[in-house]
């Protein structure tokens, strides 16, 4: 009932990430994805990041911005003006939508207003920056937007298009901070290695593209357990990653005068726990019980430090041994269970693979007929 047209369902592994502590509070984080070691490394992020007190965050108030474009104004810059000169009559009509969220002390904080320039000409974008509380929002705001267009119809003597919620959240934004300390790396040759793994993703937008995607691993798997929009947040992260005209990573790493590593982690974090599949998802209600969270705006501080522990766990690996020794040997599993291995032959069939150093499909199917063929003549 959820969505159109079903046939079935698709399951994903749901797992749990260990090692958090944040602002304090010890968290176990539930995780959904389907990607090996990803898990694993959270928690050793997690781990390396408990050395001088665990990860801090932080989150802005739950503001979304709701967009309402006006097209085929004779002086747009006059229009803004009238628009602006009544916003308070703007806010409340949005608010008149949603007098429940109202009464919880959210809905319409203020209206914006700009021209923009396009290929089409000027045009009007009107801005409702709407509190949504504990909610993530779009609904809500999608609804009011389409409220108000008449009236700014009215105000503008324009045409009102589009009236919809932006994913690109910068009135919503996380921000997480950790000192790790440098034995707990490797020591400072590692700490120097890994600000220098920055660097490289902060000067090459190839490099920050995979670098953001590191990052994301954990703040999606945190966001499917929970039944968030992981795509709004996706499409938020990578808009503000590339905010200034540059795509740059999320997050940033140096070394203290002590020799110690310290990084931080921003991003916009729309994410809700009530509303939509949130509440309706039967396991995403599950992960919010172990997760223990109360607010939104909690949860937005887990999945920030989530991000920045992986991105952590992603970089020394990178800056040592190499990512692919460790995710390989978690693949390994994939590839056993591909090939036909269950039970106990799965087990067997990895660690061959692993002894051997050869983790390939061919390898597996040629170690599982051979383990079945001994099994048959014993």
């Amino acid at each position: 009932r959820m969505i159109e047209n079903v046939i079935g369902l698709m399951a994903m592994p749901f797992a749990i990430a260990t090692n958090f502590l944040i602002n304090g509070r010890e968290y176990l984080v539930p995780m959904v994805i389907e990607e090996p070691s990803v898990v694993a490394a959270a928690s050793n992020g997690a781990r390396m990041c408990r050395s001088k007190g665990g990860i801090f965050a932080m989150c802005m108030d739950s503001i979304m911005i709701g967009q309402v474009q006006v097209v085929g104004l004779r002086d747009p810059y006059h229009a803004r003006m009238e628009v602006l000169a009544r916003k308070e009559e703007i806010a409340e009509k949005a608010n008149e939508k949603d007098p429940i969220l109202v009464k919880l002390g959210g809905g319409v904080k203020d209206i914006g207003a700009k021209v923009i320039d396009t290929p089409r000409g000027k045009m009007l974008i009107v801005e409702l920056y709407v509190d949504c509380k504990d909610a993530m929002g779009a609904n809500a705001v999608n609804t009011m937007a389409e409220a108000v267009a008449p009236l700014i119809e009215r105000i503008t003597g324009g045409r009102v298009l589009l009236r919809i919620i932006s994913n690109l959240a910068v009135r919503r934004l996380a921000r997480a901070w950790v000192t790790v300390d440098k034995e707990v790396v490797g020591g400072e040759e590692v700490v120097d290695a890994i600000v220098d793994a920055w660097a490289f993703a902060a000067a090459d937008p190839f490099r920050a593209a995979t670098h953001n995607k590191g990052i994301m691993n954990g703040v999606i798997a945190v966001a499917l357990a929970t039944c968030n929009d992981h795509r709004a947040l996706e499409a938020g992260a990578h808009a503000y990653a590339a905010l200034g005209g540059y795509y740059k990573p999320l997050s940033t790493w140096e070394k203290n005068e002590d020799g110690d590593l310290v990084g931080t982690l921003e991003m916009p974090m729309a994410v809700g726990i009530v509303g939509g599949a949130t509440r309706v998802h039967p396991v995403a209600r599950i992960a919010l019980k172990i997760l223990g969270v109360k607010t939104a705006r909690e949860l937005a501080e887990v999945m920030v430090a989530v991000g920045l522990a992986q991105n952590l766990a992603a970089l020394r690996a990178l800056a040592t041994e190499g990512i692919q020794r460790g995710h390989m040997k978690l693949h390994a599993r994939n590839i056993a269970i591909s090939v036909g291995a269950r039970g106990e032959l799965v087990d067997l069939v990895v660690q061959r693979m692993v002894e051997e150093g050869v983790i390939r499909m061919d390898r597996a199917k040629e170690i599982l007929e051979e383990l079945l063929r001994t099994r048959k003549t014993s």
